[in-house]
């Protein structure tokens, strides 16, 4: 058996995620077996790999693999295409025709879109997995095979058994081992790789130079969402390749070619049909959460930062002087420490806040002036948060890189907070 390097070589595979390789793994596993094989995954993640995978490294290798789209053939001509028919059993049947079971026999059946089959059509294929033996279109002859079969969807089966769209059993008979294709999404690492190599193919077979992403291009890029998966980073990458004049891509040309892109990659929740129920949407719920969560975390290592930065000696006393309020709302939040009867800044916090004597009748002015501001309009988070970032920017001549970094956040959230402030 080949080991996992060359199967990614073999079937132009890219990636290292540990979702990916899991996959592969089990792929790898089963194939020396007869057991069928369900794979999932949503639209466009690769699942026709998998399978040709697994025939590659089965001992039916060397007899046919047959890929069938069953999303792709009409309902009244399904069961021909599967399993064949005879001479006038139906109008246009002229002649008689094998159909693929009969055709792969000692090989592998891909059947992709399983879940797209007709429930008439379900209850041949689950006789073809328990027994092997299927009846031709128009014939009474039984007629036996012995292949095996691969499975496909990117449709919950659970759900369509509930709607009574897919038989129970016959998704246990397909469903002996399942493997799971990751989404894009969960694959960050992979992201930048597979677009390189899709932007070398293009630029070889377009004649151009190869299209490069720079920094922030590749901070975009990573933060979609990739709802059409690999498909859709693959057709991208054939846009710029083929559009662009300009081949060194940057994060605002990048964004114009991704659908609803100023949401963020927030995945949007969609109604598929009018008996859809609230628990289809659990995993995107879960990812929602997960997002809040994330921004939540964000917003409070930010205050800490904050906080961390009113402190810092390298800071000069001109800026602690004009943002003398922000430090004592700050510290009274973290730290508890309560204002003097004078209403005077922080007197013991941190010997590098600045200390403001009563008898400095100018700042005291402008600190009363400013509580009073504070008191009838209370400041927020997202205000103080807001403020830091615009005086960062500005500081370092609106240079992310270096505002980042004197904020201690990363350059993907700070760009991040830029687009949802709209700086």
């Amino acid at each position: 058996m080949n080991s996992l390097t060359e199967i990614k070589q073999r079937f132009g595979i890219i990636g290292n995620s540990p979702g990916l390789e899991r996959a592969l793994n089990k792929a790898m596993q089963v194939a020396g077996t007869d057991i069928s094989v369900l794979v999932s995954g949503e639209s466009g993640v690769g699942k026709e790999s998998i399978p040709r995978i697994i025939h590659s490294q089965s001992h039916r290798k060397h007899n046919k693999y047959i890929a069938v789209n069953c999303g792709a053939i009409p309902e009244g001509t399904i069961d021909s295409e599967l399993f064949g028919h005879e001479k006038g059993s139906f109008t246009g049947a002229t002649a008689a025709r094998k159909g693929y079971f009969e055709e792969a026999d000692g090989g592998t059946i891909f059947l992709d879109e399983v879940g797209e089959l007709p429930l008439s059509t379900q209850v041949r294929l689950l006789r073809v997995l328990e027994t092997g033996e299927f009846i031709k279109v128009g014939s009474s002859q039984l007629l036996k095979t012995d292949v095996r079969i691969v499975a496909a969807t990117n449709v919950e089966l659970m759900t369509a058994i509930q709607k009574g769209k897919f038989r129970e059993d016959l998704y246990y008979r397909l469903n002996t081992v399942e493997i799971h294709l990751p989404a894009l999404r969960e694959r960050k690492e992979d992201i930048h790789l597979i677009f390189r190599k899709f932007a070398a193919d293009f630029a070889d077979k377009y004649h151009v130079p190869p299209v490069r992403l720079d920094r922030d291009a590749v901070e975009v890029l990573s933060a979609y969402y990739w709802p059409g998966n690999i498909r859709q980073l693959r057709n991208l990458s054939e846009q710029l390749s083929v559009v662009e004049r300009e081949k060194e891509i940057n994060g605002n040309v990048l964004m114009q070619y991704l659908p609803d892109s100023g949401r963020g990659g927030v995945p949007a929740l969609y109604k598929k049909d009018e008996a859809t129920a609230s628990g289809d949407f659990s995993n995107e719920r879960e990812i929602l959460y997960k997002i809040l969560f994330d921004m939540r975390k964000d917003i409070a290592d930010l205050k800490k930062l904050t906080g961390e930065l009113m402190t810092n000696e390298e800071i000069s006393e001109e800026w602690k002087s004009d943002n003398h309020s922000l430090i004592n709302r700050i510290y009274q939040e973290d730290q508890g420490v309560e204002r003097s009867e004078s209403m005077m800044p922080l007197r013991k916090s941190s010997p590098n806040i600045p200390v403001y004597e009563e008898d400095d009748t100018t700042l005291q002015s402008t600190y009363d002036a400013q509580h009073e501001t504070i008191e009838d309009s209370p400041i927020t988070l997202q205000e103080k948060e807001l403020e830091m970032i615009k005086r960062a920017l500005d500081r370092n001549n609106n240079k992310r890189k270096d505002a980042a970094k004197e904020l201690g956040i990363s350059e993907r959230t700070l760009y991040r907070k830029i687009k949802q402030y709209n700086l």
